[in-house]
């Protein structure tokens, strides 16, 4: 232990800008060429000493996150744990802001915090490839969470290289996110994309060129025309009222709309700052989505506060 009482990891949502998913694998996992870019929408997690592991959590929407050991967080700091030969003797506290199954991995980015908290808690001087390591082994966002900036993940989406953001670099592209009622289980959107593309040549995953370029250049209307979700159709499916927030947010000027991630939430690139804001309006006024949110990105990942 170092003594100090208690440590906070500020840590971002992500927002997949190209998701292509490869054929399901034997393993039942599918390739995937994922580009992500953290934004400024964040969950802090502090870790202080306790008898015992404990979970705790506030913020919206927080009735629908696990407080037990199935909660990422605890399974994070268990990990951690076990590597270092030392008890998980730990509350963990979330401070969501992060929408709650919500495709922008919020649960990833709580188990990257508090991973992240419990190696300055307990002072285990984990390296960077070590807590990537334990990262991969907790889910397929989680590297990302801890990383943060723009990557491109491949694998299941945990073999991550950094990319380069031009133009003014940190915050080049400003979003908005509509949070839908509910939320959508990835495993299920995964489901129906494997049932919507049952008998077709699923193509191997790569990474688009054209939107490479567009984040070199941090030319948000270029990365609006290359933006893509292969997951996006599966989660029409199974909440087509997404339909209505994506053509709300294109008739009120976004650049580009569509699903984060494995939905629910929609996520829409705009020009500028302004427009980001006429955007988050306009969506909440169609009656579409439960809220709006801006955010820039690309933004830093975990980091202590």
């Amino acid at each position: 232990m170092t003594g100090r009482t208690a440590v906070t990891v500020r840590v971002p949502a992500k927002v997949n800008v190209q998701l292509a998913v490869g054929g399901a694998r034997p393993d039942g996992f599918h390739d995937l060429a994922n580009v992500f870019l953290a934004v400024g929408l964040y969950d802090e997690v502090t870790a202080a000493p306790a008898p015992a592991l404990r979970v705790t959590a506030t913020g919206p929407d927080t009735d629908r996150v696990p407080l037990d050991r199935t909660n990422l967080a605890a399974r994070a700091a268990e990990l951690l744990a076990a590597r270092y030969g030392i008890a998980p003797d730990v509350h963990l506290h979330i401070a969501k802001d992060i929408p709650v199954a919500g495709g922008m991995a919020g649960g990833s980015a709580d188990a990257a915090g508090a991973l992240v908290a419990c190696d300055a808690l307990w002072g285990t001087g984990a390296s960077r490839e070590e807590l990537l390591e334990i990262c991969a082994e907790l889910g397929s966002d989680v590297p990302f969470s801890l990383v943060g900036g723009a990557a491109l993940g491949l694998g299941r989406g945990e073999l991550l290289t950094p990319l380069e953001v031009g133009g003014v670099g940190a915050g080049a592209f400003h979003w908005v996110f509509a949070v839908a009622d509910g939320g959508l289980s990835t495993p299920a959107v995964y489901a129906e994309f494997d049932r919507l593309n049952e008998g077709v040549d699923v193509p191997e995953p790569e990474a688009s060129p054209g939107l490479m370029d567009a984040l070199r250049a941090g030319d948000a209307a270029a990365l609006a025309g290359a933006l893509s979700n292969d997951l996006q159709p599966a989660a029409l499916s199974l909440r087509p009222s997404l339909a209505a927030t994506l053509s709300a947010g294109t008739a009120a000027g976004a650049l580009a709309a569509l699903v984060s991630g494995s939905g629910p939430t929609t996520a829409f690139l705009a020009k500028d700052a302004e427009s980001a804001v006429a955007v988050a309006d306009a969506v909440v006024a169609s009656g579409t989505c439960r809220a709006a949110r801006v955010a820039v990105g690309p933004v830093a990942g975990a980091t202590v506060v």
